[in-house]
């Protein structure tokens, strides 16, 4: 039932990657806390090792997705040169803060971005073009990276809840927001990957077959889905309108935020 579990939200985080340019962490963390604690895992590295096994499978999403729009020509290239150094030591750093928090201020985090990511989504803000403006520079851009970058970390996702409205808003295209979205996952994702892994490389009580804070066997099942669906998404981002799926999705979202505030109380 678990592996069935991580098979089904890793297919379902890789058509929201294709979709929305999401990493698809907002579904794969609050379902790994679940899976560990009914495997046992002690409960003060839980959600470090949620966070570093999420990053871990984005990376893979990330390459399936970006591949698929990549062949439709939408990844604005120059946007992604800009602002991966600022992603790349963001994310980085924010494995390493992650590393020295304690789980339940982890959750409790998790828990107020997943009901924002879902009043986000619901809304439509992150496919909506806010005003039409020159994209800022090399230094600006690499900066905002350097946030999306720490905040990914934190929250093991693939930066696209942030990202994406940071490009519509100076004037990026939806579609193509989306697709250069999915791209920078890939640099948020491998660096803080490899930031969990240093960071959790000795922790004692980690799950069986782990590296540092990432979970291969969960790392595995979430990643054959999540890469497989990721191309279906795309293609359902150049031929479809994204609002009932978004607002599937942000539903889901709250439920599982309320579940995992559960937890809390």
């Amino acid at each position: 039932m678990e592996a069935l579990t991580l098979v089904l939200m890793g297919g379902l985080a890789g058509v929201m990657a294709g979709l929305l340019g999401i990493g698809g962490g907002a579904l794969i963390v609050p379902v790994l806390v679940f899976v560990f604690e009914a495997q046992r895992v002690n409960p003060d590295i839980i959600m470090q090792v949620a966070l570093g096994t999420s990053m871990a499978t984005i990376v893979f999403t990330a390459m399936s997705s970006v591949l698929a729009h990549h062949r439709r020509s939408a990844v604005q290239w120059p946007i992604f040169w800009k602002i991966t150094p600022g992603i790349v030591v963001g994310s980085f750093a924010g494995a390493a803060i992650v590393h020295v928090l304690a789980s339940r201020t982890l959750r409790i985090m998790f828990v107020v971005f997943m009901f924002v990511i879902a009043v986000q989504m619901a809304r439509g803000t992150m496919a909506t073009v806010a005003h039409r403006r020159q994209f800022p520079g090399t230094p600006v851009t690499s900066g905002v990276g350097v946030v999306i970058g720490v905040l990914s970390a934190f929250f093991g996702i693939g930066g696209g809840s942030m990202s994406v409205p940071f490009m519509t808003w100076n004037g990026v295209p939806a579609r193509h927001a989306i697709a250069t979205s999915a791209a920078i996952g890939f640099p948020i994702a491998l660096s803080a990957a490899i930031g969990f892994i240093v960071a959790g490389w000795n922790v004692p009580g980690l799950p069986s077959w782990s590296l540092g804070y990432v979970a291969l066997p969960a790392f595995g099942g979430i990643v054959v889905a999540s890469t497989a669906a990721a191309p279906f998404g795309a293609r359902l981002a150049h031929r479809l309108s994204e609002t009932t799926l978004r607002r599937i999705f942000a539903l889901f979202v709250a439920i599982l935020g309320t579940r995992m505030l559960w937890t809390i109380l």
